[in-house]
This record gives C-alpha cells, structure tokens and sequence, in this order.
C-alpha cells in the first residue's frame, strides 16, 4: 500500500495552486456577502420607492431571483473547502480516532462523487451560457425592463468548475494520504505515517467492503429490468447508509437521484438535463431571498447582544421565583426566536448568557445547560422560523400563513417548558438547584424604564417583520429585508457595528445560506427522482386504499422523523420525507398548514436526541472546556424532549390550535 511520497516539486506546485484556488475562494466568498447586503438594499429601496411614491422599481424580483443561483455556486467552492457541507459525523469522526485509512477512503469515495457531480454541472452549463449569450436571453418585459441573464448563468458555471477542483483537491489529498500510507496534515498535506495494527486495518477492510457494495448495487440498478418504482425504493433504501457513513447530504441526494434518474430512463441525458434544471431553477425564485436575509438579521442581532438583553429583562422578572431563571432562559428564548428563526443561533447565544448565571445563583450545571438546549427549539416554531420558510417552499403553501399558524403552537410550548420547569422545581429540587433556596436568589436588578429601553428595539423589529406580514404590507422576502435593515440600524445605535464587524457578518450569512441553499438544490433533484419512479403516487393511493386513519399515520411518521433527527439535520429531514408524506396527507384529507406546524415540532425533537443532537453539541461547543460532559447536557435535555412530545401529541389531535388565526 505505502508508495514513494511525492517530490519537493510537485508538492510546491501542489501548494501554489491551492493558494491560488483559496485566494480566489476567498474573493468569491467577498463578491457573494457584499452581493447579498445589496439584494438587502435594493428590496428595501423598492419597498419604499412602493409605499412612498406608489412607484416600485421594476425587476427587483427577477434580479433577486437570478442572484440567489448566481451567490450560491460562488460561495460554493468555499463551502467544500472549509469543509462545510453537511454531514452525519458520527461514524466518520469514529473512524478518524480508530481507522484512519477507512476515513481516508471514505472521503476520498466522497470526494470523486462530489468532484463528478460538480462536472456534470458545467457539462450541463456551459453549451446554456454560450446559447444564453448568443440568443439575447433576458428576464423580465421588452416593453418594461430587461434583464441579461447570462452574467448569472456564467456565476454557475464557474462556481461549478472551481467546485470541481475543489473536489478534486480533496481526492488528492485524501488519496495521497491514503495510497502514501500517511495522514494529512493541516493544509490537506500527505505528511505523518499513519498508524497500523488490527483495528487500522480491519475498518480499512471494512470500508472496501462497503464501497464494494454501493458499486454493486449501481450495476445492479442499470442491469436488472427494473420498474422505475423499484428503483426508487432502492435510491431510498441507499440513502440511510450513505448519509451514516458521513457522505455529504447534497451529494447522497445529488448522487442517487442522478443514477435513478439515470437507470428509470435508460439515458444519461435524461439525468444530465434534470441536475442542471436543478441546479438553475431550484433556487431561483424571490421567495428564496428570505434565506440569506432572515440569517443575516439573525447574525446581526446576535453581534448587537440583543439576545443577552431579552434574557436580562425575563431574569429580572422571573427570576425570583422557583426555577425562575430557567423560565427567564425560555422566555429569552422564546423573544430572541421571535427575531432570528434558528435554533442553532439560540442555543449558542443563550450558552454563553444564561448558564453561566443560573450555575452562579446555585442552579445545577445539568439543569442549567438542559434548559438552555431544551428551549432553544423555540428558534425554529416560534416565526419567522427558517424551517418553516423551507416548509412553504416545498409544499408551495404561504409562509405568511405558516408564519401565523405558529404563534400559538409556539407559545403553547414555550409555557409549557415553563410550566414543566416550576413542577421540577417544586418536586424535584435536587435536580435543579444545589440547595432548596438557591433558585429564590434575586436575579440582576433591573429597573422599569431600563427593561423598556432594552425590549423596544426587539418590539419594534417583531411588528416591523410579522405585523407586516401578517397586515399584508410586505412578502415574507420584503419583510426579511426591511427587518434587516432595522437590525442594521440597531446594531448602528448600540456601537456594535464596524466595517469589519460588517464583513464577518456578511461572510457567515453567505455561508450559511450558501449551506442551506444547496441543500435544497439537492433535494430538488431528489424530488424529482423520486417524483418520476412513481413513488409518492403510489404510496398516496396505498394509504387512500387501506383506508388508514390520520392517527395511526401521524404515528407511524413521528417515528420515522424522530429517528431521523437523530442521525440528520433538520433542514435535511424536511427536504427527505415530504416529497413522500406530503401527497399522503393529501389524500387523507389533512391540512398542509397544520401539518407543517406538526412536523417543524417533530423534527426539533431531534436536536436534542443522542448521537446527533446538533443543539446540544452546539451548547458544548459554546461552552467552556470540560464545563459539562455530552452525557450531562443530553439527560438535561431529557424532561424537555418528554414535554415536546406530549405538545406534538395535543397539537396532532388538535389542528385547530394551529389554525385559529389562519383560516
């Protein structure tokens, strides 16, 4: 297995061309934050052009609609630089410890996939950039406004080629590594030998299996005379394997679906032409500007310490009664979820303010970072709530109304966490404060006028966003928007804002919505993979046949997603099941509103479930060294998990709780 390493030369070429490469990474990654700030800008400038003068600006929703494809594929091969693609990193991070050549050989596996899909896409784009440029094509109406589309197209084209060699990076590195017989150092370098013995190379042998297996099953797919729904079942029944054994998310659903759709009709071109639709058209749409702009008024809340206001406000006036500081923490939570829409978010903001305050006036480290993981799922219920942004979007309903349907369901839960925490309080003492006063110690005093200062930019930003929604003053990606620029403002006001300060907030948000958005690219392709076996057809008219009520349904889907949240994100489980289950509850006669309030709860349950449990591994991580085990945080997560599923259950058996103020 061990080969000569490479010589002085090669490896200086090698690092010159991965300083160019990340160089311009890092140039594109800048172009697509300040792209974003001006897509902010410009919806902003039509809404008040709109609202003032009666006169909106023509082409906004074409521009931004072309932008977002165009941001996304050139913040793009930063994200399979940093390594930011998601991923299941339970076994992958075990194999690291235990067999790094399997690890070694996994990712090597995934990045040629990754580095294969990605050239698809510029086979695919470049003969419609040339067409593009040559026919004139343009957006919008010769008789009003026209806009070039090629400058976006050529955006995708060359994000794709520098995603390319991106992957390609990643297949040297990794192969090197691999071949060489050594690990790799910081830069993606070849360098340290890897260890041996019998663990080494029994994962390595296992993991040749394994890949021996998949390559199988896609001789199987193209060989067998197959019926398209037969394919279907088993892209779907590949999927699980893949996703645990830590292939990037995009490229599991990019991937199969390009080999069904391959193998349901016989011809590649089939498949060429669906990823680069996909591709084009799976983002480029102006509902899609709420993703990048909610996340960047998310990220500039938390830098202008507008979370740490609202907790100080809840601890001031709860703070006196049992368990007091836990409910402050929920209801932060719940303020601060009313402006972000994540949960991530909160329970990194919350980690840093609230348990290291409950731990000081006597609360347990287990109950406290329990508290703070726990009610951190209000980010994603309580609007405007990103899941449920991504809801709409798929299941083509109103985010608006999704939006509205939430506000009790998400209230019914955060007083529910409250109520849960008073009754631990009052029966189980021990379990949350380290004696019987500690959680009656006075919180931060804080005076009337002082707690009104600080909760009036936070009111003033949740009339702005949901009251102009909910009054039809603004689209939910106008509202985004506008609501933008009041955190702008806020920020401005508190001194928290600077040119670099500016930067780092544009960068992550482009790099996060970058994140979600080829996801979404992904789960379009998957979509229509599974759309084309027949699938959700015939599972909608199994269960129309069988007769099977809603209950036992809902039963068998809260499950599922339950299992599922706890191996996969959030984003990831919508953008898998309801292709399949959204067709069902059609033909059971449900509502999609309601049942997206349903399922964005079911699925939260899922950040604090063991192996996955992104929130509770995000309150680790936020906290300091050796401050609590995962052990610790996950049973401090316990009793919120039990009261979620109980209010899942009231909200199934009761779909008016979501619906009062939408129909």
């Amino acid at each position: 297995m061990n080969v000569a390493p490479p010589s002085a030369k090669s490896r200086l070429a090698v690092g010159l061309v991965r300083r160019a490469v990340n160089g311009l990474n890092r140039l594109l990654s800048v172009v697509c934050a300040f792209w974003l700030l001006g897509l902010m800008v410009l919806i902003c400038l039509d809404v008040a052009s709109r609202f003032f003068i009666n006169r909106p600006i023509s082409g906004v929703a074409e521009f931004v609609s072309l932008s977002i494809v165009a941001c996304l594929f050139l913040q793009l091969p930063s994200l399979i630089a940093e390594r930011r693609l998601l991923r299941a990193e339970i076994v992958i991070a075990w194999l690291e410890s235990y067999s790094r050549r399997a690890a070694h050989l996994f990712n090597f596996a995934f990045a040629a996939v990754g580095a294969v899909i990605s050239a698809k896409i510029v086979q695919w784009s470049g003969p419609v950039v040339v067409r593009s440029w040559q026919e004139g094509e343009f957006a919008g109406s010769p008789a009003a406004y026209q806009i070039p589309v090629w400058p976006f197209k050529v955006a995708l084209f060359f994000g794709a080629l520098i995603a390319v060699i991106q992957f390609a990076g990643l297949v040297w590195s990794h192969g090197s590594a691999l071949f060489a017989g050594r690990d790799l150092d910081g830069r993606g370098d070849a360098s340290p030998r890897l260890r041996t013995g019998y663990a080494e190379y029994a994962g390595f042998a296992i993991a040749l299996a394994a890949i021996a297996l998949i390559a199988l099953l896609i001789f199987y797919l193209f060989s067998a005379p197959l019926r398209p729904i037969e394919i279907g079942v088993w892209c779907i029944v590949a999927m699980l394997p893949l996703v645990l054994l830590g292939m990037p998310i995009p490229l599991v659903l990019m991937g199969l679906s390009y080999i069904g759709i391959w193998a349901a009709r016989g011809s590649e071109f089939n498949a060429l032409n669906t990823l680069g639709i996909a591709a084009w058209s799976a983002v480029g749409s102006y509902e899609f500007g709420t993703i990048p702009l909610f996340i960047m008024m998310g990220v500039v809340l938390h830098k202008a310490d507008v979370g740490q206001d609202a907790y100080r406000v809840a601890a001031a006036l709860l703070g006196r009664l049992r368990g007091g500081l836990g409910m402050a923490t929920v209801f932060a939570n719940a303020i601060f979820a009313s402006i972000v829409g994540s949960s991530v978010a909160s329970a990194a903001v919350f980690s840093n303010i609230a348990v290291p305050s409950m731990v000081q006036h006597g609360y347990t480290k287990q109950f406290s970072v329990g508290c703070v993981a726990g009610s951190s799922v209000l980010g994603m219920l309580i609007p405007p709530s990103l899941l449920l942004i991504i809801y709409g979007l798929i299941a083509e309903e109103s985010v608006g109304k999704l939006f509205i349907a939430a506000i009790v369901p998400g209230l019914i839960l955060a007083f529910a966490f409250a109520l849960g925490i008073y009754a631990m309080a009052r029966l189980t003492p021990a379990l949350v404060a380290r004696n019987a006063a500690s959680d009656d110690s006075p919180a931060d005093p804080l005076g009337f006028g002082e707690g009104v200062l600080k909760l009036a930019p936070i009111a003033l930003l949740v009339a702005a966003v949901i009251g102009g929604i909910y009054g039809g003053i603004f689209s939910p990606t106008e509202a985004s928007a506008v609501g933008t620029l009041f955190a702008l403002l806020i920020a401005l006001a508190r001194r928290r804002l600077s040119f670099s300060v500016l930067r780092e907030i544009l960068l992550e948000t482009a790099t996060v919505a970058a994140i979600i958005l080829f996801l979404i690219v992904a789960a379009n392709l998957y979509t229509r993979n599974i759309a084309l076996t027949g699938l959700p057809s015939q599972f909608a008219q199994w269960v129309e046949n069988a007769e099977l009520p809603m209950h036992l349904f809902l039963a068998v889907y809260f499950i599922v997603v339950l299992v599922l949240g706890m191996i996969i994100d959030s984003v990831s489980i919508l953008l898998i099941v309801l292709p399949i289950t959204l067709p069902m509850i059609a033909a059971l006669g449900g509502d999609k509103i309601w049942f997206g309030i349903v399922t964005t709860v079911i699925v939260e349950i899922g950040l604090l479930t063991p192996p996955f449990g992104l929130a509770v591994y995000v309150v680790k991580s936020a906290l300091p060294q050796g401050f609590a085990s995962l052990k610790t945080i996950f049973v401090g997560t316990l009793p919120f998990v039990m009261i979620m599923i109980l209010v899942s259950g009231l909200l199934m058996a009761f779909p008016t709780l979501s619906l009062m103020f939408v129909r």
